[in-house]
């Protein structure tokens, strides 16, 4: 299964493909190192950018099969969605977006190499990062006799320049803004966009204001907060501002308002599945504010035991997602007990938004567990019999007593 792919043994692959420059690059050398025909696929999940071009240039290289899907709405409800429904928090931060990304790219290639027959996938991963892992766990589980090749842990293409030098001696069209050193890497979707390398390397010095894309810096934000409401069914936002709205629209919106708010930035270093330490910033504007409002309607619908169990379980499967095992048999058992705890996870929660803040200000809920006539300190007229409190505390305190009785 890990063993390299050899040239010869590969009819057609299917190539994960944005259209930048090492992807052109990734489909020109599978098409001369391997002697196939290689079909392209590119998804659109939110990114921003426009796609036709990608299209155009996969044409210009000879490409005859080109898949171009907009997969919005299915990355949304069956992928961010879910993930949120367990406030999943990678290290207790990150909100894992280019993480639940990539088992949808691979879903959908390995559909593909389905339908025009392919034998093989490719992915434009280089051999240091996590999405190569993410990528190849999920072809595996999904076609386990798949070929995979991975050109960045195969070439010999190790630099920017290289690429570049590569793409002129094949006539492969080179962005003039890719020329030279890029400061820094990018990857983006619907829910956030990251950015990695160059200037960022040093842990120790800011990120420069020209790295952030999504958001507004906060200290230029409005001066006046702004007010909204997010209405949840079941676990999963339907509605902003009383108005309903599919997955993806919902999000869209809540990156308008993120952006507008400086909302959503996070800078972080973090622990690689492969072992090392990397230093990334993140700006995930509406999933920010979809998170916290998600935990806000929490708060008055689940049972404490369910919800610290649920905090419990949170870590482990942000880690699987962050692991790449999505397709996994212990990812769809905590997702099934996670969503069978968001079937009264109904209600409204307003917020507040200031500069780079998002507060909860109000939530309300037809199944809300809270008793203003229990907590009450005002005159409960025997809701809650406070001297039943006495006895709680004794049996709790027991074990407390005997060992200090007996350490004393």
């Amino acid at each position: 299964m890990a063993d390299r792919v050899k040239p010869g043994e590969v009819k057609k692959v299917v190539l994960a493909y944005s259209g930048g420059l090492d992807t052109s690059v990734i489909l020109r050398w599978l098409q001369q190192t391997y002697r196939c025909e290689v079909v392209t696929f590119t998804a659109d999940l939110g990114q921003g950018e426009e796609l036709e071009p990608a299209r155009e240039k996969a044409e210009l290289l000879g490409v005859r099969a080109i898949f171009i899907d907009d997969l919005r709405e299915e990355f949304v409800r069956d992928f961010v969605f879910p993930m949120f429904r367990a406030n999943a928090l990678y290290e207790g931060q990150y909100l894992l977006g280019t993480s639940i990304a990539r088992p949808l790219i691979a879903k959908r290639q390995i559909e593909i190499a389905r339908q025009t027959g392919a034998d093989a996938v490719a992915h434009g991963a280089t051999g240091k990062g996590n999405d190569q892992v993410r990528f190849e766990l999920s072809y595996y589980a999904l076609a386990p006799d798949i070929k995979v090749i991975a050109p960045w842990r195969e070439w010999d293409l190790t630099s920017r320049s290289k690429l570049i030098e590569f793409a002129e001696a094949h006539q492969i069209p080179v962005a003039k803004d890719k020329r030279g050193e890029a400061p820094f890497s990018t990857d983006g979707n619907l829910l956030h966009t990251s950015s990695e390398g160059k200037v960022l390397e040093d842990p120790w010095e800011e990120v420069p204001d020209y790295v952030y894309s999504r958001t507004d810096n906060p200290e230029d934000a409005p001066d006046t907060p702004e007010i909204i409401t997010i209405d949840f069914e079941r676990g999963d936002g339907v509605a902003l501002n009383g108005e309903g709205m599919s997955p993806a629209t919902l999000l869209t919106r809540l990156n308008e308002l993120g952006k507008r708010h400086g909302i959503g930035r996070l800078d972080l270093v973090e622990n690689r599945f492969v072992g090392m330490k990397s230093r990334g910033m993140y700006e995930t504007p509406g999933g920010t504010i979809y998170h916290l409002a998600h935990r806000g309607i929490e708060q008055l619908t689940l049972d404490r035991g369910a919800a610290h169990l649920k905090d419990e379980l949170a870590p482990r499967y942000a880690e699987l997602i962050y692991n790449g095992f999505w397709f996994s048999p212990e990812r769809e058992i905590l997702q099934a007990a996670i969503d069978h705890s968001q079937e009264k996870v109904t209600g409204t929660v307003r917020l507040k938004l200031y500069k780079g803040g998002v507060y909860v200000i109000g939530r309300k809920s037809p199944y809300s567990l809270y008793s203003e006539k229990v907590v009450t300190f005002e005159d409960d007229q025997g809701a809650y019999d406070q001297r039943d409190a006495a006895g709680f505390i004794k049996l709790n305190a027991l074990r407390l007593r005997l060992l200090g009785r007996r350490d004393r």
